[in-house]
Parts: C-alpha cells; structure tokens; sequence
C-alpha cells in the first residue's frame, strides 16, 4: 500500500511538473483591420499575462485543398477603370492583383451581358446563326480584356478565372428575350458551341479560362436582368450530353465546368441530380454557390451535404456582395454597423424574413468567408472590384457595393473596409493551401487555419464583439499570447520553420 501510494505521489510531480512546463514561445506575424481605424495594420506588441482562452492549431487535421480567393471582371468595373487616371487604374490593379495588395487568385468574369453592364449584348446576335459563324467578342475589346490583361501583368503568381453567361443569345430561347425565357433543345448544341468559340476567342487574347458555369443563377432574378432558367434535371442534361462532350471533342475538356450557380440553400436537389450516377457527375467539376439566401447564416448542413455528395468535387463561392444598397462614400463606420438592408429585407416571404435583418458588411464577409471556409468550401469569388459612388454603372440601376468606391468625375479612390477584410483571406491563404484542424474554447470568435504550400500556416480570426480579446494560439509545444480588438478581423501568419 505503502509502495503504490509512493508511485501515485510520483505520478502527481510529474503530472503537475509538465502541466506547468514552460511552453516555447510562437513565432508569428499579425495583421489587423478593425472598427477603431486599423487596416492590415501589423500588431508588434503582444499580452505579456497567460489567456484563459486559447485556439489550438491541428496541423495534422486536414480538409480541402484551397483553388483560391479573389473578385470579378465585369465592364462595369473594367469601364471606371478607363475613366480614371493611369496613376489610380494602376494602384487599383495593384492592390487586387500585385504583390503589395490582396494577391487574388481565384476570378470571375461574365460571358456577354449581365446586370453590371453598360448594355444588353451577345457575341452571337445574328438569329438563326447555328454556327456562330459571326460569334465576336468585339463589345469586351474596350474594357474588359484591357483589365483583364493588366492584372494578369501585375499578379506574379497568376489567378484563374470562372466564366458564366447570364442568358443564352435571346434567339435561342423560347422568350427571344435577354431577361427570363428557357434555352429551346434545338440550340443546346449551339449554345455548348458558344462557350467553344468564347473560350477560343479569349485564348487568341493570351486569356486561359479555367472554369465555366452554364448559366447564372438558373432560378432566374425575378425576371429582372439578364437570365434564364434551368432545372437541375435539364442543366445536368445539357452538359452530359452536349457542353461537356462538345468541350471534350473540341480539346477542351481540361475546362472545369460547375453546375447550379445560384444560393445555397437550393443546393440539395442540384447535386442530388448532377451527381445521381457516374454518367451524370462526368463533366462537372464541381458545384458553384452564392451567398444571397440570408445576411447572416451561411447554411453549414447544406455546404456539408454538397460535399458529401461529391467529396472530389470543386465547392466554390461563385459570388456574393452587399446588394441593394448605394455605397457609403468614406464612412468606414457605415461598413462595421448593422445598418445594410438585402434584397430579402423587401422582398423575402415571410417565412424566410428572418434570414435577412440588417447586417454590417465586413460581419457578413468574414462570418461567410470563414463558415465557408469550415464547410468544405475550397474557393470564394467576391462580385464587382469597383463600382462607382452610385453602386454602378448599372444598365437596369440594380445598385451594390464592392470592396473599392471610385468618383471618376473627380479622380478619387475610397478603399472600404471590405477591402481589407478580402485581403485578409486572399493574401494570406494561397491556392494549395490545405484547411487545417481549430480548437477554441471561445465559443464567440470566429476562427479558421490553412497550412500554405511554402509550410506557413495562416490563421484568420474574426471578433464580432463589442469587447477585445486575448487568447494563446498553440502549435504543438510553442504558444503566443495574442490580443484582437473588439469588432476586428486578424491575420496570424506563421512563417515557415
């Protein structure tokens, strides 16, 4: 007895001994943004007292492979870049694309006209032209390609870049209408040729598409901009029998081709369809979502659903913004207050009102980005780079916000805080990189690690209350002691060893 009492006595020592080990002190680097003015801002000082709290990296707890992080192309965009000066086009591009700004590497352009357009346009608008012999491109030559271009010239690591249409050529539907209207079967081979000569078109002009999206947002838009309308049963129809084949035959088949492209609370029955057998699933890629649903849930059991369904299968965030609203023009407080309304704030039933109260921007940005990010998401394309003080131009006035505000008249750029919020993700979290295993034991902040192709991890952590936090951030047996203000996102970069 005496013996065993001896032996638990040495087991407490020891026990106690390594509970309280000194642990190693982490290496890291630490950006900011936050409601108090920072903006990337990088943090030197850190809490010298333990935290109760703490946030535990599990490098060895691997998820999906990140394709990228990044905006969109559109000419609403691409044409106030041409009305400003060269000095401001060139630090817009740069803080998107170069090695001093957010370094987006994941893309979206739209194939012809959409709502951020100047004009309703097609490549093909000769009706009854099966073979897209007068298929032109001519209305991107002004703004679109240029931009395109110049950031393909300022980005080192390159991007890629997911290509959607809006409608089909109006003659090819059953509406002849750019707005609604269903593609008519007899032009399912011509439209699958349509993506073909775009893709060709765009590779004359030294421009790879990587990926392709049938149609946006096949729902429809409640018949307001460009659109048209696929079920599940004929989208996947249209692509197993003719946009995949047609693409394969043509030497094109490398394209990756999502399906659906619309919120994610519809997704069950697409993927259900899209991948109901092995004929079906052959030429998708994968599943693009957006994010218009709610301004606040980010609908985890259906991200979830989407890739269990597919679990070799791209999951990307095709587009998301802050929608019917003008933007606020150098308020950054605008951009951290629950005070922006969504389409749903007017328009939801009842039933789903409550999925859409007033939100803050950056909120939803990073609560999104993060939850995506924790459910198998492996990209996140944000809509228009620029729009204009109005949340143009916009030929139907269907107005939003992007990350950059510009005043053409007066030459002027405002960085909003949406901005940074992107950059905090994109810049940091590289394609390859692989989401890694968080544990944290407060349950109020936000948090989600990668570890990059180069052996750094980088850990974003979001803090949507009202009251700054400390927490030690753990890897293995070293530890740092980190501080987040009260409404702020942070960057934790940790280098490679």
């Amino acid at each position: 007895m005496k013996s065993f009492k001896y032996r638990l006595c040495i087991l407490l020592v020891i026990t106690i001994m390594s509970c309280t080990k000194k642990q190693e002190p982490l290496e890291v680097e630490v950006y900011e943004t936050s409601a108090s003015g920072n903006q990337l801002t990088k943090i030197t000082e850190f809490p010298s007292e333990d935290s109760m709290d703490t946030i535990q990296l599990l490098p060895e707890e691997t998820y999906q492979k990140i394709t990228g992080i990044g905006g969109s192309f559109t000419e609403s965009t691409a044409s106030l870049l041409q009305r400003l000066s060269k000095e401001n086009r060139d630090k817009i591009i740069e803080a998107y694309f170069g090695e001093t700004g957010a370094r987006y590497s994941l893309t979206r352009t739209h194939i012809a006209s959409c709502d951020f357009s100047l004009t309703n346009y097609t490549y093909a608008p000769d009706d009854g032209d099966v073979e897209l012999t007068n298929f032109s491109i001519d209305e991107d030559r002004d703004d679109l390609i240029p931009m395109i271009k110049d950031a393909m010239a300022a980005s080192k690591d390159g991007f890629n870049i997911v290509a959607s249409p809006w409608t089909a050529p109006p003659w090819m539907k059953d509406n002849k209408a750019y707005v609604g209207g269903k593609l008519l079967p007899e032009y399912y081979e011509s439209f699958a040729l349509y993506f073909s000569k775009y893709i060709e078109a765009y590779e004359a002009e030294g421009i790879d598409i990587w990926g392709l999206t049938p149609v946006n947002e096949p729902h429809g838009n409640g018949n307001n901009w460009e659109s048209m309308h696929f079920s599940p049963e004929e989208e996947t129809d249209f692509v197993q029998n003719h946009l995949g084949p047609k693409l394969e035959a043509d030497g094109k088949g490398a394209i990756n081709i999502l399906g659906y492209d619309q919120n994610r609370a519809g997704i069950k029955e697409w993927v259900d369809e899209m991948y109901k057998d092995e004929a079906s699933s052959k030429y998708f890629a994968g599943t693009a979502i957006h994010w218009y649903e709610s301004t606040y849930d980010y609908f985890p059991e259906d991200l979830q659903y989407a890739h269990n369904k597919a679990p070799n299968k791209y999951l990307i965030e095709t587009e998301g913004c802050v929608d019917s609203e003008i933007p606020k023009w150098r308020d950054d407080k605008w951009y951290w207050s629950k005070e922006a309304t969504d389409w749903g704030w007017d328009w939801a039933s009842d039933k789903d009102k409550h999925l859409h109260p007033k939100y803050a921007p950056v909120n939803r940005y990073a609560r999104d980005i993060i939850g995506c990010l924790n459910n198998w998401v492996d990209g996140w394309i944000d809509w228009n780079m620029v729009l204009d003080k109005q949340g143009g131009p916009n030929w139907f006035e269907n107005w939003c916000v992007a990350p950059i505000i510009v005043d053409p008249e007066n030459d002027e750029v405002y960085f909003t805080p949406i901005y940074y919020t992107m950059a905090h993700f994109s810049r940091y979290i590289r394609p390859d990189a692989v989401v890694i295993g968080v544990q944290k034991t407060d349950e109020s902040i936000m948090v989600t690690a990668v570890k990059n192709p180069d052996g750094s991890i980088a850990v974003v952590v979001f803090n949507e209350g009202g009251e700054a936090k400390t927490f030690a951030l753990n890897l293995g047996d070293k530890t740092v002691n980190i501080k987040i203000s009260e409404q702020a996102i942070q960057t934790i970069l940790i280098p490679t060893k």
